[in-house]
């Protein structure tokens, strides 16, 4: 039986919910998400306006953490609907949090410098302790943790009442309001000084200092997410190219990536954790509102309440966010993970996730979407070895006199961007063709082989 990139289903754990067809729409989401990732990854240096936001605002891009956030809450109430040992899934959570741990540190804490350096090894010095798997672990491990000590409070059926569904599990709503409430005093109540750090990315390492002493800044150099994860893991175990770089008071190339400005603020040179502790904690809430989304599949049985329940609460998230962001209460950043993102990206994933129910599981279409399907049968296949470019620096690692003589580059070069006479469009087009629709391919192959990289 397959498992996906969350890992958070057992083989004997989720067979009922197949066998109602239940979990069709929860798994293409997820491959909409791995997609996206691969996508917006690898074509985001073309096109700007997908990547990552360099502060404000919300991208392309900034839709694919959440959204799986958001999956890994939907698939723990589904694969956690019966629990007959505690236990014993206590200790299969612990243990699969430990393996996406391991993994998150050796494919993005410095170790692997794929796909286009061929070397590899990291100084302890400089190791990132944090990053997209370690953030999923952490949601997964205390969202899963609450459901499966909470199993003997859980009603077979629900009293009647519109907010019986939440007070049937409040105890999953207290730990996503335990996360917000901890959010929001620290970055709001919490003194932020002024702070230091060294420049390695220069020729010669220099040091810099960025004037705060300040509290509640939600800019890029004196907030308090920035501020916990440098006490936390150190300046220098932070991520060391932050999209900040792309704004305009760094860059002129803005919002793409250039040259800093002669006269660029301090912090523009400084490393920051996107997925560092603080905005990991408010991170929970989004996998607790994807486990609700997963109850209410559970607990209504028609099409029609399912998708009322889940409209609604995706349109009334979605306008929240956009109000805290266009009143300038709360911007939604990506960065910060602020609670405005929180409640914009939560909404949209429902709205999302109700489009493919209402596509796959009320009309049937599923067809079109084999493809994606595929892809998320092995998505932790398709997430290691195309988005960490693994399979790229194997290829790479074969070439012909000089290292940029290898059939990848010889690919990108002769069959999209000169054929296209566009290196922007022809990365895009070698993105979908060479990347995307290939994994899918592979991903197909061994779904019929019955083939998966489990966690």
């Amino acid at each position: 039986m397959r498992k996906e990139l969350t890992g958070v289903k057992d083989n004997n754990e989720h067979i009922n919910m197949n066998k109602n067809g239940e979990m069709k729409n929860e798994r293409n989401a997820t491959k909409l998400q791995q997609m996206l990732m691969v996508l917006v990854d690898d074509a985001g240096g073309a096109y700007p306006r997908i990547d990552h936001s360099p502060w404000n605002g919300c991208t392309l891009a900034d839709f694919v953490m959440p959204f799986f956030l958001f999956i890994v809450g939907v698939a723990i109430a589904l694969a956690l609907k019966r629990i007959p040992k505690v236990k014993y899934a206590v200790k299969k959570i612990i243990l699969r949090t430990l393996k996406l741990l391991f993994w998150g540190i050796l494919l993005q804490g410095g170790y692997s410098h794929a796909p286009d350096d061929l070397s590899y090894g990291v100084d302890m010095r400089f190791i990132r302790w944090c990053g997209i798997l370690q953030r999923i672990a952490l949601v997964y491990c205390v969202v899963a943790l609450i459901e499966t000590y909470t199993t003997k409070l859980r009603p077979s059926t629900l009293k009647p009442g519109h907010l019986s569904i939440f007070t049937a599990y409040r105890w999953q709503w207290l730990g996503g309001f335990v996360a917000f409430v901890i959010y929001m005093v620290t970055i709001f109540s919490l003194y932020v000084p002024d702070w230091s750090f060294v420049d390695y990315n220069s020729d010669k390492p220099k040091r810099y200092t960025v004037e705060c002493g300040m509290r509640g800044h939600l800019g890029p150099a004196c907030n308090a997410v920035g501020y916990v994860d440098r006490q936390v893991w150190g300046v220098n175990h932070l991520y060391s190219q932050p999209v900040w770089t792309r704004l305009k008071a760094c860059t002129l190339s803005s919002p793409a990536e250039g040259p800093l400005r002669k006269n660029a603020p301090a912090w523009c040179r400084a490393p920051f954790e996107p997925e560092g502790f603080l905005s990991s904690v408010l991170a929970i809430l989004s996998g607790t509102i994807g486990i609700h989304y997963g109850h209410v599949l559970i607990h209504f049985k028609g099409h029609f309440e399912r998708l009322k329940q889940w409209l609604s609460m995706g349109f009334v998230l979605l306008t929240l966010g956009l109000i805290l962001h266009f009143t300038d209460a709360i911007p939604i950043n990506k960065q910060l993970y602020s609670f405005s993102y929180v409640c914009f990206t939560a909404g949209a994933a429902g709205i999302v996730f109700s489009v493919f129910y209402l596509l796959i599981d009320v009309w049937g279409l599923r067809t079109p979407f084999l493809f994606l399907e595929w892809i998320g049968m092995n998505a932790m296949l398709v997430f290691v070895m195309a988005a960490q470019g693994i399979f790229a620096a194997f290829v790479n690692g074969w070439y012909y006199k000089d290292p940029d003589n290898s059939l990848v580059y010889w690919i990108q070069n002769h069959v999209f961007t000169n054929v296209w006479h566009s290196e922007r469009l022809g990365t895009l087009l070698y993105v979908i063709f060479a990347e995307i629709t290939f994994w899918g391919v592979v991903a197909g192959i061994l779904h019929k082989l019955g083939i998966y990289w489990k966690l």
